[in-house]
């Protein structure tokens, strides 16, 4: 790995300066929150507006906010954005931490269709496909995507469903059991199934955010039943939201997850 340059990595800091408070920025205010000399941080200032990644507040002299050039790349960046990509690679990381199957799913309707898996490696594992398409309403997955929703379209979607399916003996049928579930999910910010898509299999699943904080898909880590235990179940649930997490912020996303 190469060295890293001083002044670069003082250019971004000072750029990254900008992602907090109101957005605006005085070079003392720079100077007293990176502890820089005055005359680096002018120069870094001056260099970084002479190609509009900082411009001059109207109306507020001697203070910046971010140019029009952070746009530019950022609308680039979104363009090549690719969610079954990016939840690709954040799967692959989770899995190689717990072995265990992971799932990136997003929500179509009351159902859900996973567009990334990658396997656990034991060979008592979780058996499904990308393209697969399950009931939300039995999946940790669909449960976390339809807590998610607004009050007034998960109602619009639910009354659509003439009933709700069982997949297995566990799965809920009753939609005031479910709105019960939902509320839960959407309190935790975790869902939870047990043996509701799979009798064999347990699941935990995280939301995953976009740049503008929507909900646009969900991340799960599936456990085959003679791995699970409480203790699993916090360890995964703490890992499944860190996960979906990291695969939020390569979306764009900063805030609580």
């Amino acid at each position: 790995m190469g060295r890293l340059v001083p002044a670069v990595t003082r250019a971004l800091d000072i750029m990254e300066l900008f992602l907090e408070g109101d957005g605006t920025l005085s070079a003392p205010d720079i100077v007293r929150k990176l502890g820089l000399p005055r005359t680096t941080v002018h120069e870094l200032v001056t260099t970084l507006a002479a190609r509009s990644y900082l411009v001059p507040v109207p109306e507020q002299p001697g203070r910046y906010r971010l140019g029009v050039r952070n746009h530019q790349l950022g609308s680039r960046y979104a363009e090549k954005l690719d969610l079954a990509a990016e939840g690709r690679r954040v799967a692959r990381e989770v899995a190689e931490t717990c072995d265990e199957t992971v799932h990136i799913a997003i929500l179509e309707d009351v159902d859900v269709i996973y567009i990334a898996k990658v396997d656990s490696t034991h060979a008592v594992r979780m058996v499904s496909a990308n393209g697969r398409r399950l009931p939300a309403h039995c999946t940790s997955v669909g449960k976390m995507l339809l807590a998610s929703l607004p009050e007034e379209e998960l109602e619009a979607r639910l009354e659509e469903c003439e009933e709700l399916v069982a997949l297995t003996p566990n799965s809920i049928t009753g939609f005031a059991a479910l709105r019960e579930e939902l509320a839960t999910a959407r309190s935790l910010g975790i869902a939870v199934e047990h043996r509701e898509a799979n009798p064999d299999v347990s699941c935990v699943a995280a939301p995953v955010r976009d740049s503008t904080g929507a909900v646009v898909a969900a991340l799960s880590i599936s456990v085959p039943m003679v791995r699970w235990s409480e203790d699993r179940e916090r360890e995964l649930t703490e890992l499944a939201a860190k996960g979906a997490g990291d695969l939020s912020v390569s979306l764009g996303h900063r805030g609580a997850w």
